[in-house]
């Protein structure tokens, strides 16, 4: 094992421009490829031992004279720097490289298979056990529920899903996800328009450890039934989209507020029933808000905005020392086409979070369509308008 260390550290320190360059990007490589970058990779390697070229680098019980021979760390190393479509084709050359990845292959991307995804996922689930991330976005709808149920059944070990844009999937989808991939952490299924609150509300009581769930567009599974399950099971969570999700109620986000207190990241975008009760709720229960999307949100008032302020506030004077610096409080405020609001209350909650910027190149408090809106600034760009008020002044 400290020969293999060894390798790799001499393979870290080389260039592998050209072993690259010979694999990424082929259409159909062969077994030739493959020997053609192992003579390669034994000529940098060989090089730096000693400077014995053609000898083959040495291990405990005997020499790699082959790229069927090379060691799984190595082999796994070598195949980080290709693209997913050559490790497949990798693990199809002989019977110890399909075993070797099949072991120790942990993230996979399909994202580049614009026909026949569904098939591909059929016949990579039972091989590539140990995946912890599967990244399965489609320009078109491709998945369908069999290939998910496939995942579910042997990719236990699943942390990270990303299904987007899954138009053909059902509930049954979600069921077979929450029975075979406990440990999801993070998972994307915005557009897929089909699943109920039912299937998700059941999902959330097994995904427990869920911390990133984007269901934008889920305008079917996102109701305030589904979200009083995730607030009750996923206590973890920390970001969720739930853009144009117009079944979206306050019963609902306030349920999220009560039991995902660490939410940093909201997007309520088009959430067009939500009124200033949710976002009351988030400023007092959710400590570690970071950025909340209210676009379109016209039921918000000024009451909303005071009581994100105020709760900045308190958390500043009675937090502690080392919250106190220019990162605490909201980050990102999108308050686009939220015509009831007035100046004041939004000038009161960009003043309580420093983080907030009206000025250009940081534009981090958004409020297009509300043209009343216009007087508010950060405190950045309040010093820099007196700053090129004192330069007239002087000049004159």
């Amino acid at each position: 094992m400290a020969q293999i260390s060894c390798i790799s550290k001499q393979i870290e320190r080389r260039s592998w421009a050209e072993v690259k360059s010979k694999m990424v990007g082929k259409e159909n490589l062969r077994a030739e490829d493959f020997n053609l970058c192992f003579e390669k990779l034994m000529m940098l390697a060989g090089s730096g031992n000693g400077g014995q070229k053609g000898k083959g680098l040495q291990l405990e019980r005997g020499v790699i004279t082959e790229w069927k021979d090379i060691p799984m760390e190595l082999l796994l190393q070598i195949l980080s720097l290709l693209d997913d479509k050559a490790v497949i084709k990798a693990s199809g050359v002989c019977r110890g490289w399909r075993d070797s990845i099949c072991l120790g292959l942990t993230r996979l991307s399909l994202s580049w298979c614009s026909k026949d995804m569904n098939s591909l996922v059929l016949s990579l689930a039972p091989k590539f056990t140990k995946l912890q991330t599967l990244i399965l976005r489609q320009d078109k709808p491709q998945l369908e529920d069999n290939a998910v149920e496939t995942i579910a059944d042997f990719c236990h070990d699943l942390q990270i899903l990303d299904l987007s844009k899954s138009f053909k999937l059902s509930d049954c989808s979600l069921y077979a996800l929450a029975l075979g991939c406990p440990n999801l952490v993070k998972l994307n299924i915005s557009g897929c328009s089909a699943f109920s609150d039912s299937a998700l509300a059941y999902l959330a009581s097994f995904c427990r450890k869920l911390k990133i769930l984007n269901l934008c567009g889920c305008v079917k599974a996102a109701s305030d039934t589904a979200l009083q399950a995730i607030g009750n099971y996923c206590n973890q969570l920390q970001c969720l989209n739930l853009g144009w999700c117009e079944n979206v109620g306050d019963v609902g986000v306030m349920s999220l507020a009560v039991g995902c207190p660490d939410l940093r990241i909201l997007d309520l975008c088009g959430c067009v029933q939500i009124t200033d009760d949710s976002v009351i709720a988030l400023a007092n229960r959710c400590p570690h808000l970071r950025s909340l999307g209210l676009y379109y949100c016209q039921n918000i008032t000024d009451r909303a905005m005071y009581s994100l302020a105020q709760s900045k506030m308190n958390s500043r004077m009675w937090g502690s020392v080392k919250s106190r610096n220019d990162e605490d409080g909201l980050r990102t405020l999108n308050i686009s086409q939220c015509t009831a609001l007035t100046p004041s209350a939004v000038q009161a909650v960009c003043d309580s979070s420093p983080a907030l910027h009206t000025c250009s190149g940081r534009h981090s408090l958004i409020t297009s369509g509300c043209l009343n809106l216009t007087s508010v600034h950060c405190a950045c760009a309040v010093q820099a308008h007196r700053t090129a008020n004192s330069f007239l002044h002087a000049a004159h």
